[in-house]
């Protein structure tokens, strides 16, 4: 058994300082022998919540650092993701899967994370994303999606 590790880091708004901590932590996970759907689904959603605090929360901005802090044992892994920015409200980021929005970028990248990870939660401020996934448990599907299965039945 792998002992529990935790570990923070302060990051400039540069993508390939953050592909460095992503490859730390899937390292982590592959050490711990997470499932490889597991170890896709937090390499994914840990992609999308660092381009979205580099790009979107820092503007790219390099006088401006991105923190990540993160915990990582044999059952699970919690991740959380802080930008400088001055963060932004989920509930008006357009359904990207609406016909209406199915040609525009926004709002993809944060219905993956929700998609593959067991928690995904936003501070109040809407800068600091905290992302968790439990080793081997599929992600429970959003309310609407469950009773929508229901009545095709």
């Amino acid at each position: 058994m792998s002992s529990d590790e935790y570990f923070e880091v302060k990051i400039p708004s540069d993508t390939a300082e953050g592909q460095a901590v992503q490859a730390r932590i899937v390292e982590a996970l592959e050490v711990r022998e997470y499932p490889v759907r597991d170890v896709f689904a937090v390499r994914l959603a840990l992609e999308e919540a660092l381009v979205n605090a580099i790009k979107h929360g820092n503007g790219m901005s390099l006088d401006k650092d991105v923190d990540i802090k993160y915990w990582i044992s044999d059952e699970r892994v919690r991740i959380e993701i802080q930008d400088q920015g001055e963060g932004f409200d989920r509930t008006h980021v357009p359904d990207p899967t609406l016909i209406e929005n199915l040609e525009r970028p926004c709002g993809r990248g944060i219905m993956l994370m929700g998609a593959f990870m067991n928690l995904i939660e936003y501070n109040e401020q809407g800068n600091k994303v905290t992302l968790e996934k439990i080793k081997g448990v599929a992600p429970e599907q959003p309310e609407e999606e469950l009773q929508g299965d229901e009545e095709e039945e």
